[in-house]
């Protein structure tokens, strides 16, 4: 049988790319055609980790595949969220060079909710929902991705969850070392999100690298809107 055409969840951060690295590394089983992300025109940023719509144009370059944004307002709330999937999904019918996929790749790893919401949602749709990384270690894997040679910028931190001092720091061993038992190492609960610029799953490096660090409203929140929160962003600046 021939490989299973999909597309990547692409959050421009770490769990995202490893997803997809390690669904290029079964080309026997699957064929990844594109990958989609939401973008909060308000801020022309990537929705939740804020990575600018220039970083993540280069990201797909350098992957080598087209990427399909999903525009979502802010503040957003969850219908309107769903609504912006949804028109997605009937948009990639349409589309000539993703219109095999049939399945949707997410790089979620251990949290039992958002699986099942993402499963619950995509049910009746045609669309199946694939999780490559799922209930990988996140201690090891963390490892796996710096000894791979992914280079990733803490580009967003959740004051309330991790220390906000990590803002803007590159993710590797220093960083594991350095953050409180209570956060997770890939940051899967929401304490901290990254923004790839180097890796395995590129044909060379993005050109960018950390810059001013800054507290403003979360980009978008697909979970349900805004409500007030704040994160500290890192912003990226061309290298």
């Amino acid at each position: 049988m021939p490989p299973t055409p999909i597309l990547v969840s692409w959050s421009s951060g770490k769990d995202s790319a490893w997803g997809l690295q390690v669904l290029r590394q079964q080309p026997e089983t699957w064929d990844v055609r594109g990958i989609f992300t939401t973008v909060t025109p308000a801020f022309d940023r990537v929705s939740v980790h804020g990575t600018p719509r220039w970083v993540l144009e280069q990201q797909a370059r350098r992957l080598g595949l087209p990427i399909y944004e999903i525009e979502i307002p802010y503040p957003c709330s969850n219908d309107a969220y769903e609504a912006a999937m949804r028109a997605f999904l009937q948009r990639v019918r349409q589309l000539p060079e993703a219109r095999a996929a049939s399945h949707l790749a997410f790089g979620d790893l251990f949290l039992e909710d958002v699986r099942a919401y993402r499963e619950d949602r995509l049910a009746g749709t045609g669309f199946t929902p694939v999780f490559p990384i799922w209930d990988a270690d996140t201690t090891r894997l963390a490892h796996i991705m710096i000894d791979s040679g992914l280079r990733a910028v803490v580009n967003a931190v959740n004051p309330e969850l991790a220390p906000a001092e990590i803002a803007g720091r590159w993710f590797d061993r220093e960083l594991l070392m350095d953050l409180p038992p209570q956060v997770d190492p890939l940051g899967e609960n929401g304490e901290f999100h990254t923004c790839v610029l180097d890796g395995p799953m590129f044909s060379s490096p993005v050109p960018a690298r950390p810059g001013t660090v800054v507290r403003r409203p979360v980009a978008a929140d697909p979970d349900g809107g805004a409500d007030g929160r704040e994160c500290v962003y890192a912003d990226l600046v061309r290298a």
